[in-house]
């Protein structure tokens, strides 16, 4: 009896939605102008990039340059450590974006004919930060070895000396490999969690609401009736999105396609839940407009998907994990750069469960009925 009436809402909400002239072609030609013009027009600027050295020569000059980086406003020591499988391992758990290695017997080179390289290391998920550390580090080298050579050497230095560098995983510094993951993110997060809610309270506002709180459904069976067809659309508007992002950009996942999806049906979950839970609450449109507007921009401009949350105060850090996108943006990125597997994204999947739990809860008891 419950999976008939469950099966006739879904119905109603989908004729519902077919019959409206403009949200079929919203939804449509909303993923497609995001993904082809979006990724060609932002940029972004960073600070505090974390930094780990590796320091296999352990003189002076290693010493300096991790007290500089320590003092730097756009720097951050996040370790020093002679193992650089430690250090790569700091960058794949997101703490770290630039590696200093510091080869032995590097100062000591310094002052003979053939110097060793200094070798940078930049995680290239984020181009930006990347590109960036990189320039800074390489900044903060060059100005340590002015000061402990001799006018005449360090010249000669700047020119004998080479510094290596290696963009890790994302070797072209491509912006858009970076952005187009978080336009996928943005496109859900409009989709799925705009379209319910309005739909909830344009039906409070003509009045056809009421035919469903006098029937004899039940709190459930209204969520999951309002939500589902909403989850359908956002499973197709994430397909559209990777198969553009694949066709026109070259970029496809590295991880497993099921974890993109599987990610994404959590999101899908969280994101309409809320949609519903704030139109629960609305009585107007407008109301539920500026609401959901409020929080769309906390989840924007808090969770890492424009600006890297290093960059944020620590107050600020600390309030992005009560945050689910944050959540999700690690899952995309890591999965479409990094390549990560579903061990390693583990503790992403178990926060977006935990709140994809709590947001249905909200919106199954958060809809009231009123005869």
């Amino acid at each position: 009896m419950k999976s008939s009436i469950l099966a006739v809402v879904v119905r109603k909400e989908f004729q519902q939605f077919f019959r409206n002239p403009f949200l079929p072609r919203l939804c449509l030609m909303f993923p497609i102008v995001i993904m082809l013009i979006m990724p060609l027009v932002t940029n972004m600027e960073v600070k505090h990039v974390g930094v780990v050295v590796v320091d296999n020569d352990r003189q002076e000059f290693s010493r300096q340059l991790a007290n500089s980086l320590r003092a730097s406003d756009y720097l951050s020591l996040y370790e020093v450590t002679p193992s650089y499988a430690t250090a790569i391992h700091a960058i794949e758990q997101g703490d770290a974006d630039v590696i200093v290695d510091i080869p032995d017997g590097f100062y000591k080179s310094l002052f003979t004919a053939e110097p060793k390289r200094l070798k940078l290391s930049g995680n290239a998920v984020n181009a930006t930060k990347g590109t960036f550390g990189l320039q800074y580090v390489q900044a903060v080298v060059g100005r340590i070895l002015a000061e402990e050579m001799p006018a005449s050497r360090a010249s000669m230095l700047a020119s004998a000396m080479t510094v290596s560098t290696l963009h890790l995983f994302n070797p072209t510094l491509d912006y858009r490999y970076y952005m187009i993951p978080a336009l996928m993110i943005m496109l859900i997060v409009m989709l799925c969690g705009f379209l319910p809610a309005l739909n909830i309270v344009s039906e409070k506002e003509v009045g056809t609401i009421e035919q469903i709180n006098v029937s004899p459904i039940s709190h459930l069976t209204f969520t999951l009736g309002k939500v589902l067809p909403y989850w359908i659309i956002g499973l197709v508007v994430l397909t559209v999105a990777m198969t553009i992002a694949w066709a026109v950009y070259g970029l496809a996942p590295r991880s497993s396609i099921g974890i993109i999806y599987g990610a994404s049906a959590l999101f899908f979950v969280i994101m309409s839940c809320f949609g519903i839970t704030i139109a629960n609450g609305s009585q107007t449109m407008q109301q539920s407009m500026f609401v959901m507007f409020f929080f769309v921009m906390i989840f924007i401009l808090m969770s890492g998907l424009m600006t890297p949350i290093q960059s944020m105060p620590s107050w600020a850090q600390t309030i992005t994990y009560a945050i689910p996108p944050r959540y999700y943006i690690d899952i995309m990125r890591a999965g479409y750069l990094r390549g990560s597997s579903f061990a390693e994204l583990l503790p992403q999947f178990g926060m977006l469960a935990a709140f994809a739990v709590v947001f249905a809860l909200m919106a199954v008891f958060s809809y009231r009925k009123q005869s």
